[in-house]
């Protein structure tokens, strides 16, 4: 019931533009997806910080990777690693139709396609929204699939 609560809270804060502190937007001022973080990388079960180094632009947006590798995997194949959703709370496009920033560790695959989370602070408690994400995920899949559309291009 706590869990409930927790998801109410942050939807209804959220909503009014009051985001955590630990959450970051799926792509920064600078054109930097996830924070530095390899999109190569959770396909492994581990989400990584890339680097500078092993750099990639996709659609205007530059991608870091953990290795050389990872970056060329990538590149040969970008829509296999892109996150859905361009990166946003894939909680929050199929449970409220709206765009929340992420935890760039946080994130589960589901099919073979990257689904990133809200996850840190909030109201003093920490709040993983991918915990009702997993618990009914084909319910949130599927509507998050119908919603994106909708929101997709607010802001």
């Amino acid at each position: 019931m706590k869990t409930v609560k927790q998801v109410f809270a942050l939807a209804v804060a959220l909503l009014w533009g009051a985001f955590a502190q630990a959450q970051i937007d799926p792509v920064n001022t600078d054109g930097v997806a996830l924070g530095g973080y390899d999109v190569v990388s959770y396909f492994s079960g581990k989400a990584k910080e890339g680097k500078k180094t092993f750099a990639a632009k996709h659609n205007e947006v530059t991608y870091y990777f953990a290795s050389k590798a990872n970056r060329e995997a990538f590149t040969k194949a970008p829509n296999k690693y892109l996150p859905q959703f361009d990166g946003y709370c894939a909680w929050g496009v199929g449970a409220k139709a709206a765009k929340f920033p992420i935890n760039p560790e946080t994130f589960d695959i589901v099919d073979g396609k990257l689904y990133l989370f809200f996850d840190g602070e909030f109201n003093g408690e920490q709040l993983d929204t991918s915990v009702d994400w997993k618990a009914r995920t084909a319910e949130l899949e599927k509507a998050a699939h119908t919603n994106w559309p909708n929101i997709k291009d607010s802001k």
